[in-house]
């Protein structure tokens, strides 16, 4: 059964650990994503962004697939289906379908409107159980075509979303989605500091974790955040071990083109990233 986000992360904040959300592409994704959370132990947030909503045919689609998927693998540990860089629209379409966690990103909107459109979308997400992550500051590099340029969040404005009763919030501390470039500035801990000192037991979320340093991971995590996101980095994984299978030539082997088997060595990388990631937040053995 899917869960909200809340309670996980508000246990992540105070065992100052982080819970990580790997956005899911394909079945594939999702299965490795889910037995490495179950084998470890540990709680996880399931990530789909409008744009991989779409590829795999609306919300509805993805949600069923995920829970009969948790039914069939005997999934145990706390999952939460989350709605990453969510519109207005979205996050209601996503709520319909089953989704157990939201994000509106309204950041790109001038304040005044993102807290309006932030209160309407808690509003309707708590009468359901449902957990709501609010985004302040847009988050450099590109999500879903849409690119920030690694601002900088405002800790008053952050404290104004954090007080419309959000379970989670997302600020930019010059942290960028992709890859990191050469010249990468790093993160700016004085303002997560400062976020942290205005929005006090609320969890703070990391966007754009691949790439960033472990230190920098460890020290985030000792500021206040309490979810990390990682994309990018199981899709390399994936690719790199996709095109080794094909470069040996295994695909043309026996039944070796068959996508069970052309497919296999990618998921293998996926768990092996998903598991460096987890040991790396902290959350392994923190499902009970």
């Amino acid at each position: 059964m899917l869960v909200s986000a809340k309670e996980m992360l508000q246990k992540a904040k105070s065992g100052k650990y982080a819970v990580g959300q790997f956005n899911i592409n394909n079945l594939e994704w999702t299965k490795a994503v889910l037995l490495t959370a179950e084998e470890l132990r540990s709680p996880v947030i399931l990530g789909v962004s409008e744009g991989a909503g779409k590829y795999m045919c609306g919300f509805n689609t993805v949600a069923d697939m995920v829970k009969a998927m948790m039914k069939t693998l005997n999934i145990t540990v706390p999952v939460a289906l989350h709605l990453d860089h969510g519109t207005y629209e979205g996050a209601y379409k996503a709520m319909d379908a089953g989704f157990s966690s939201v994000m509106f990103d309204g950041s790109h909107y001038g304040i005044e409107e993102n807290v309006e459109k932030t209160t309407d979308v808690i509003r309707e997400a708590h009468s359901r159980g449902i957990s709501v992550e609010a985004e302040v500051g847009a988050i450099g590099g590109e999500e879903d075509g849409v690119i920030g340029g690694g601002e900088v969040a405002d800790p008053d404005e952050c404290k104004r979303i954090a007080d419309l009763g959000v379970d989670m919030l997302a600020a930019g501390i010059g942290n960028i989605h992709g890859k990191y470039p050469a010249n990468w500035a790093g993160l700016r801990f004085d303002v997560l500091d400062a976020i942290q000192q205005k929005t006090g037991e609320m969890p703070l979320v990391l966007h754009g974790g691949t790439g960033i340093p472990a230190d920098m991971i460890r020290k985030a995590i000792s500021l206040g955040v309490s979810k990390i996101n990682v994309n990018t980095e199981c899709q390399l994984a994936f690719q790199e071990a996709t095109r080794k299978y094909i470069e040996e030539g295994k695909d043309l082997i026996g039944k070796g083109f068959d996508p069970r088997k052309l497919l296999a060595p990618g998921v293998e990388a996926i768990k092996a990233t998903v598991k460096e990631k987890m040991e790396l937040f902290g959350s392994v053995g923190k499902a009970e």
